[in-house]
């Protein structure tokens, strides 16, 4: 049965009714499953209140993760992250109350909406709109402050009227002139790309743009949460003759894709001087940045699509299989892959990293979800380990944050126990990226997620040293001194983390100790584990076209 809207009466006073439970049937009336949080003064009552509900609330061990795993949650549902926060009393602003701080005012920069209600009366308005400006647009965080007072305030029960659902978000579409136009570009095009973004996985556009890829016959390319709308095993996939594609192609699409640095700004020498740049997004601010398009197109990325798949109908076009430019850039694909495949095919330990992702690759389950972090592993894992479904991969991103892993894990492994049992989640960390929210794994074991944990272990941030260089450095100097600010403490044994709270751990060496302890893992359903998997400390990735992000001289 529904939920109903009205709020329950307060057991204190049949009329009366706490700002928690004001607080918490707001956002179940707006929709809201999932809440990630750690409760203290001001705001527990508020989790009780929302659990009370049905409103499923998952504890964490840090903040920052908690707020990891609600934006990933967003993500996949479609809901974005909306941050309730706890703040002084009313009558004891200006006073040095406890948490007093600007926070509205502070959070206003990075968040699309910011209020603090000005009554318990107020704040089913508030957190409606905050709701809907989320997910109106471009998707992003929005935030609702709570004054102290306001969680135990009772007040009128009639009093408060609570706001109905937003509405889904309207759907944009492109000017027709325009659509023609790229179409026309697209058909000109002697060596196109298409470049697909994490705006058309959360657009849920994969149909329309696999139709797109199929019907016109396109190479396509895409970003690190792009991965999956067109399955990476696909023909038309040159993701791994990345760094060819981008440098020689004409006419390239962005499908809700950036020219931030992830794609080096849309500039030479990366690009061609002269490339023709096509780009769709839901942002009108975000066309024309850092390189003039040649067309852009704002809307809703699969309506868009859809326009273009329209205009390709009226008139049959294909680009041309046997053209110059998909023989180049297949030449470069096998090239690339006969280097990776020599890479992986090492048999004595110690591995390095295309050694454990092709194993790992090999068992991997076509519907499980990835998520990843860490430099070299991050960076090498997004070549080397597929996806073929949207959606699910989630990786750092364009901040590159550090300490995202476990969250998305832990948010993925919740979706997936509601909406699809037995999908499962890999996690695949570097061991410096575990140290920022290793403790999560205790939030994995409280709540029984079956996610495999696998941490690339090399001793150190993009590299470290083996035992014996260790302790050689530490003989004359303490480690102040000695130790180079990369390193880590090597070998350690981070599966003892997982075992301390009850779930498995294996510590690998070898492939064949990878392999048994993965199989194990992924046919054990019932606990979660972590494989900590040592690999050669001064392992890197192979040589680049182009630096990646920044150049250094280490």
């Amino acid at each position: 049965m529904p939920e109903s809207n009205v709020a329950e009466p307060s057991d204190r006073n049949e009329g009366e009714v706490s700002g928690a439970k004001v607080i918490a049937q707001a956002l179940k009336t707006q929709g809201v499953e999932y809440m990630f949080g750690i409760v203290g003064i001001p705001v527990t009552e508020i989790a009780f209140a929302a659990q009370e509900l049905g409103i499923r609330y998952i504890g964490m061990r840090n903040e920052q993760a908690a707020c990891y795993a609600a934006s990933a949650i967003g993500y996949l549902t479609g809901r974005p992250l909306l941050v309730i926060g706890g703040s002084s009393e009313r009558n004891q602003e200006t006073m040095g109350a406890f948490q007093e701080f600007p926070q509205v005012e502070a959070c206003r920069l990075y968040s699309k909406f910011s209020a603090r209600p000005a009554s318990i009366e107020a704040i089913p308005s508030v957190i409606e709109k905050a709701v809907r400006s989320s997910i109106y647009g471009r998707p992003g965080a929005c935030y609702v402050d709570i004054p102290a007072d306001f969680v135990n305030l009772l007040v009128n029960v009639n009093s408060i009227k609570y706001t109905e659902c937003c509405m889904s978000p309207p759907v944009s579409m492109a000017e027709t002139p325009a659509v023609c136009m790229a179409a026309s570009v697209i058909r000109n095009a002697k060596q196109p790309l298409l470049i697909i973004g994490k705006g058309a996985a959360y657009a849920h556009a994969e149909k329309n743009i696999r139709k797109l890829v199929e019907q016109c016959k396109l190479p396509f390319l895409p970003t690190p949460m792009g991965k999956g709308v067109v399955p990476d095993n696909h023909p038309n996939c040159v993701g791994a003759a990345r760094s060819r594609a981008l440098q020689f192609a004409d006419v390239i699409v962005l499908l809700g894709a950036r020219l931030n640095w992830i794609l080096h700004f849309g500039l030479p020498p990366r690009y061609r001087p002269d490339v023709k740049f096509i780009q769709v997004d839901i942002c009108a601010e975000e066309l024309g940045n850092n390189v003039r398009p040649a067309v852009t197109l704002l809307g809703d990325i699969n309506a868009v699509t859809k326009q273009l798949l329209e205009e390709f109908d009226k008139i049959p076009w294909q680009y041309p299989p046997e053209s110059k430019w998909w023989k180049t850039l297949r030449e470069k694909m096998d090239s690339n892959e006969a280097a990776s495949k020599e890479l992986a095919s090492q048999k004595s330990p110690p591995m390095n990293y295309y050694t454990v992702f092709y194993h790992v690759q090999e068992q991997l389950p076509r519907d499980g979800f990835i998520v990843s972090e860490g430099a070299n592993t991050m960076d090498i894992g997004r070549t080397v380990l597929q996806n073929y479904l949207p959606r699910h991969r989630l990786d750092a991103g364009t901040f590159g944050t550090m300490g995202v892993g476990l969250g998305f894990a832990i948010a993925a492994a919740v979706l997936a126990k509601d909406r699809s049992p037995g999908q499962r989640v890999i996690c695949v960390e570097g061991d410096s990226a575990f140290g920022f929210s290793g403790m999560e794994v205790e939030t994995i074991c409280r709540y029984n997620l079956p996610i495999i944990i696998l941490v690339v272990n090399n001793n150190g941030i993009y590299q470290g040293f083996d035992t014996d260089t260790w302790n050689e450095m530490l003989k004359s100097q303490d480690a102040t001194i000695a130790a180079p600010p990369a390193c880590l403490l090597p070998n350690s044994h981070y599966e003892q983390v997982m075992i301390a709270f009850g779930g498995k751990g294996y510590f690998v060496q070898t492939p064949e100790e990878l392999q048994k302890s993965l199989r194990q893992s992924l046919a054990d359903t019932t606990k979660p584990s972590l494989i900590n998997i040592m690999i050669e400390p001064q392992a890197t990735r192979k040589a680049q076209d182009f630096h990646w992000l920044t150049r250094s001289k280490m």
